[in-house]
């Protein structure tokens, strides 16, 4: 694997209704929220054949190897800055579609994000947004804290759960100008690689892992990372290793005004 973790791989299942609830029409001018490395964003941009794609994402690496995979791979009607969606002043013309795949939880001030990306749309565009529902029921997120038990409680942080509950983020959405605010339960598992040794690496480059880990002395850090692959071989399968994982389609339109 990159030293990249692997999320395209990771969220397969969950990218195939992502797309479908995505809709993107040939005509399109799409905008996607926190792209990482890019492969929603390319498979936006190849739905608009007339019209176009741009991801937007703080990351300069991802930016990279999506930039990297864009010149390999096209299409040739996307593009990627490197910026902030919750204050970067979108240029015209405006958006017919915004979309995000997990790249939207971690706004400091969400109706103040919402709202400025709001102004990048054209009116009655729609929100298409993929997030996390609560943490208990998200084993990937539960089963690999629990192999960690000897670490102290995770410092703060970003909170990829900010958009689990659907009333406040209802609310979120509804304060920032969106409209027809719709939620579909997604359920399916996660994938960490085909086997375990592949899962350890892939799981020990996890931001929430590296902080945990980081509070410890070498050799707790050791116990935790032992605990964390027997973790990883109860969850090894046929095909591959997998935690089971709920999340959100959430829809909207700005509003028409």
């Amino acid at each position: 694997m990159s030293d990249l973790f692997d999320y395209d791989a990771e969220l397969r299942l969950h990218n195939q209704l992502f797309r479908t609830a995505a809709r993107v029409g040939s005509h399109d001018r799409v905008l996607d929220i926190g792209c990482g490395t890019g492969q929603s964003t390319r498979e936006a941009a190849r739905a608009a054949v007339d019209g176009s794609a741009v991801g937007i994402d703080v990351s300069a690496p991802m930016l990279e190897q999506a930039r990297r995979l864009s010149a390999d791979q096209g299409p040739a009607n996307v593009t990627y800055q490197q910026a902030d969606a919750q204050v970067h002043r979108f240029a015209p013309p405006p958006f017919d579609l915004c979309i995000s795949r997990f790249g939207t939880m971690f706004f400091t001030d969400p109706v103040a994000a919402f709202t400025n990306i709001g102004r990048a749309l054209r009116p009655a565009a729609r929100l298409v947004l993929l997030v996390w529902q609560e943490r208990d029921r998200n084993e990937w997120a539960t089963a690999i804290r629990r192999s960690l038990t000897a670490v102290p409680a995770a410092p703060d942080g970003p909170d990829p759960f900010s958009l689990a509950d659907p009333t406040v983020t209802e609310d979120i959405l509804a304060s920032a100008g969106f409209t027809d605010i719709t939620f579909t339960d997604v359920h399916e598992p996660v994938y960490y690689g085909p086997d375990s040794a592949a899962a350890l690496d892939a799981v020990l480059r996890l931001r929430e892992v590296k902080d945990l880990l980081a509070h410890l002395a070498p050799a707790a850090a050791d116990h935790a990372r032992t605990r964390l692959r027997t973790t990883l071989d109860t969850h090894l399968t046929d095909s591959g290793v997998h935690f089971d994982s709920s999340a959100w389609i959430i829809t909207a339109r700005r509003d028409r005004r």
